[in-house]
């Protein structure tokens, strides 16, 4: 519940103003939330001046108050970033430590969710990686061979797809350690489910940008999605909550490759009405 400590409460209407389902109201010169239409968004807390709004919904100490030096970005800077980061293919044989990947895993906490339905969760895995790996190239392989047995004039332009992996599902047969052209021998990954996919990915783009400013790289890797859509061992092995969906897997590791400059893209597509 959301509540309005009255003694500090100077009646300014900031929180009323700023409630889009209109669940706060000024009684007698002080702020009053309902809790009926309340989202739970926490608008209330971040815009009142006064600290009067709080809430036992969340964790408090979540709350951190605004001061430039500590969370203002330069505009260029932060576009150098997003031009410089890389899918990372190439990791050093180390540990991410646990620390780093809760810190990863914050930033997706705090992306927003639609109707703030916070509905995205992280499986980590470290120590099931070896099977959950072995289970995933299995997958792929019989995805491969189906669609090799079952061209259509539609799904010829996805044969390429069907070969690579039949090629390696045997290459990591043969050797596991060096043709892992799955995760790449990263000693981490980061599963990310949802309710709804725009809110995995929109995650996932924040949890990336984290995983590049401490210093790791990552890749996602759109066949393990795919593999794991396929295999009810996969998702079971994760323990995929019902009404969740796999959006993202981020392979995460420190790269074992330099970077010395950004790369060009294709003009932006605009369109001005």
């Amino acid at each position: 519940m959301f509540k309005v400590d009255n003694e500090k409460c100077i009646g300014c209407g900031k929180c009323v103003r700023d409630c889009f389902p209109a669940d706060i109201e000024i009684v007698e010169g002080k702020a009053r939330i309902r809790n009926i239409t309340c989202m739970k968004c926490g608008h209330c807390i971040a815009v009142c001046p006064q600290g009067a709004v709080s809430t036992d919904d969340y964790n408090m100490e979540d709350v951190k108050t605004y001061n430039e030096e500590e969370f203002s970005v330069e505009s260029d800077n932060l576009l150098n970033f997003i031009k410089f980061r890389r899918t990372v293919r190439q990791f050093n044989n180390k540990e991410v430590e646990v620390d780093k990947l809760y810190k990863i895993i914050e930033a997706g906490r705090f992306t927003q969710t639609g109707s703030n339905r916070q509905d995205v969760s992280y499986i980590v895995v470290r120590e099931g990686l070896q099977q959950l790996k072995a289970m995933a190239f299995e997958s792929l392989r019989t995805i491969g061979k189906n669609m090799l047995a079952n061209l259509t004039p539609e799904t010829m332009a996805h044969k390429r797809y069907a070969e690579m992996w039949l090629k390696m599902y045997e290459a990591f047969k043969a050797d596991p350690s060096r043709n892992d052209r799955l995760f790449f021998n990263a000693p981490a990954v980061i599963v990310v489910t949802a309710d709804s996919e725009v809110s995995g990915a929109l995650a996932s783009s924040n949890m990336e940008l984290m995983t590049n400013a401490l210093g790791l790289g990552t890749l996602f890797s759109g066949f393990f999605v795919m593999a794991s859509g396929a295999s009810k061992e996969i998702r079971d092995f994760l323990g995929i909550k019902e009404g969740k969906r796999i959006v993202t897997c981020m392979v995460i590791g420190y790269p074992d490759v330099k970077y010395s400059r950004t790369v060009p893209r294709k003009t932006a597509e605009i369109s001005w009405k």
